[in-house]
């Protein structure tokens, strides 16, 4: 798995976006403000094992959100079982138990010091580091917001969105009460939603938001690489 030592010492790669150039290693300085943390506490059931280990184009999931999370942010932690992920990065672990990503969202809130917080699904390989740096922009740009999220034609991406730490007391009232869906909670809170084509506008493909959910979806998107 690359290191965050070895992503700094990469020659730089320009990318664009809405028109505008960005190199990689802008992004290290600039979001000290950003704390990303990869949701990896799912059960798996439909994989059958456990996606973060699961290899799509020679390395696994984990390895790959870790890499384009620390492209981001100095700042990356997983939310899951310290056994399972304490030797890949700091690890913060579920204070409701059994509750789904909503908890993870919890848990990682109520961990982060940070002004914005970027949750990051380990099974979403199709993300990328451009479309990561324009929400983070568009997060800047709306401080009243709790949640920034897009949309796809389908639904909200909760599992691919920042979150102001404001959002954790919603999240924790929710989980008491046992209601455990994220995207209701949307209604709540001051939320900017990205739409569909305020995505295609800005150059992004609303595939990036699919997932590897079962091992017939993983060799569809094999037999594609």
């Amino acid at each position: 798995m690359e290191t965050f030592s070895q992503m700094k010492s990469r020659p730089r790669e320009r990318l664009f976006y809405n028109g505008k150039a960005y190199h990689r290693g802008m992004a290290i300085a600039a979001a000290d403000d950003v704390t990303a943390f990869i949701l990896a506490g799912g059960k798996s059931t439909r994989m059958g094992t456990d996606k973060a280990f699961v290899e799509y184009d020679g390395r696994t999931l984990l390895a790959r959100v870790l890499t384009l999370a620390r492209s981001i942010t100095a700042d990356v932690r997983i939310v899951g079982s310290p056994e399972k992920f304490s030797p890949f990065a700091p690890v913060v672990e579920d204070i409701f138990r059994d509750c789904g990503p909503l908890a993870g969202i919890h848990a990682a809130l109520q961990a982060s010091s940070s002004e914005l917080n970027l949750m990051l699904a380990v099974d979403t390989p199709f993300v990328s580091w451009a479309f990561l740096q324009y929400l983070i922009t568009q997060a800047r740009g709306a401080p009243q917001a709790a949640v920034v999220v897009p949309r796809d034609d389908a639904a909200r991406q909760p599992l691919c969105a920042i979150y102001r730490r404001e959002f954790a007391g919603v999240a924790e009232s929710a989980l008491r009460a046992g209601r455990n869906r994220i995207d209701v909670l949307f209604e709540t809170v001051p939320t900017r939603v990205i739409e569909p084509q305020d995505l295609e506008a800005a150059g992004f493909s609303r595939a990036i938001f699919r997932n590897l959910n079962t091992p017939q979806e993983l060799e569809a998107e094999k037999r594609r690489v």
